[in-house]
């Protein structure tokens, strides 16, 4: 069995998404359980790690200036890789994983690990080839790009070209996608949106993350908006689950009201327009669905590109008040969706969802070849 080793970290959903999809798609080819995903902060130090995550939400939610200006020191900073005894539990664990599952290939998707991997391959303490997974679009930290590995997978070109100016050597990108849910490829041809030009009424999916400025707010004036279906998915807050229930009560048509769910993509395909913060993975899992993304919030730094490759690609709109939510929406969908279809196929030449077995079909040749 070919082993592949994928790191990741829980600072963002992205990369953990990226990881699970990736191995995913390594067992599809190499059988299962070929691939095993670590999170070397949770792995050397559970308890930290868990307060250090809750850090994080906290600051990109509530101090986001503060967080803008923290991402941005880390990008000039050359804390790393000078200063790798702060990560020494973390290095110790990697090394005993290593030891442990003999990977033939190493992934990261999270851009510390390339340090802690390049000193192994350094001092002799790793022999297999070891990529990047990039799951961030556009603006680019330098932590991703300076230490040196056998690789980079991207998810798009504008990406590509951005970190070719950063100093990448052109020959070690690959643009094939952000690592996505198999279930986006394989039902590509039978799961889409009803169609408004025929008259079909307009879907509406709103992913409510927690710290959203106006979430309440926005989710009370769509469900003032009886021309269109709701669903709402808003993960582990119960309270507002409830709350919403009992405001949607009677609604005609009704409103759907999801707590956590593994339905995420299938409602993406089935949904006109998706309402949601620039995450990495929201943003490219509804690329691969081809659903317009209304970004009602963007984490200064690595969320900005997300939102920016849309821009650049007419393909939904920023909306961070209740007020624009609404407006965009009845823009969209005016004239029997004028608007959103051109939003829509927009979307086509970005979509990329086949990405995570394009990748692992790329590394499984290379693996290959490092042992033959």
């Amino acid at each position: 069995m070919t082993k592949l080793l994928i790191l990741t970290a829980g600072f963002g959903e992205g990369h953990n998404a990226a990881a699970r999809n990736l191995a995913a798609a390594w067992g599809s080819l190499a059988g299962p359980g070929a691939a095993d995903v670590v999170d070397l902060f949770a792995l050397a130090a559970p308890r930290f790690n868990r307060l250090a995550c809750r850090a994080y939400l906290a600051a990109i939610n509530g101090t986001p200036r503060l967080w803008s200006a923290f991402y941005a020191w880390i990008d000039r900073s050359r804390i790393f890789p000078r200063h790798l005894w702060l990560v020494r539990a973390e290095m110790r664990a990697l090394e005993a994983v290593l030891v442990s599952q003999r990977p033939a290939v190493v992934c990261s998707t999270y851009p510390l690990y390339a340090f802690m991997l390049e000193r192994f391959a350094r001092t002799g303490r790793l022999s297999v080839p070891h990529y990047n997974v990039v799951t961030d679009s556009i603006t680019i930290n330098s932590l991703w790009t300076r230490p040196a590995c056998a690789g980079w997978f991207v998810p798009n070109e504008e990406t590509a070209e951005v970190m070719r100016t950063m100093g990448v050597p052109p020959a070690k990108l690959q643009a094939l996608g952000f690592p996505v849910p198999a279930f986006f490829n394989e039902h590509a041809r039978d799961l889409a949106p009803p169609d408004l030009a025929a008259g079909a009424v307009p879907r509406v999916l709103y992913i409510i993350h927690s710290g959203v400025r106006h979430g309440w707010e926005t989710a009370r004036r769509l469900l003032a908006e009886i021309a269109w279906e709701l669903t709402f998915a808003v993960g582990r807050d119960e309270r507002l689950r409830r709350r919403l229930n009992r405001l949607a009560a009677g609604r005609s048509p009704p409103a759907q009201v999801l707590g956590w769910t593994n339905e995420v993509p299938r409602l993406l395909m089935t949904h006109h327009v998706v309402i949601s913060k620039a995450g990495g993975a929201t943003t490219q899992e509804a690329i691969a669905a081809r659903c317009p993304l209304l970004v009602n919030q963007i984490v200064p730094g690595q969320e900005e590109g997300n939102y920016e490759l849309l821009r650049r690609h007419h393909t939904g709109a920023l909306v961070e008040t209740p007020d624009a939510v609404i407006t965009e929406l009845r823009r969209a969908f005016a004239d029997r969706g004028a608007v959103w279809s051109q939003w829509r196929a927009a979307l086509a030449p970005l979509a990329r969802p086949d990405a995570s077995r394009a990748i692992a079909a790329y590394l499984l040749a290379r693996a290959a070849i490092s042992t033959a």
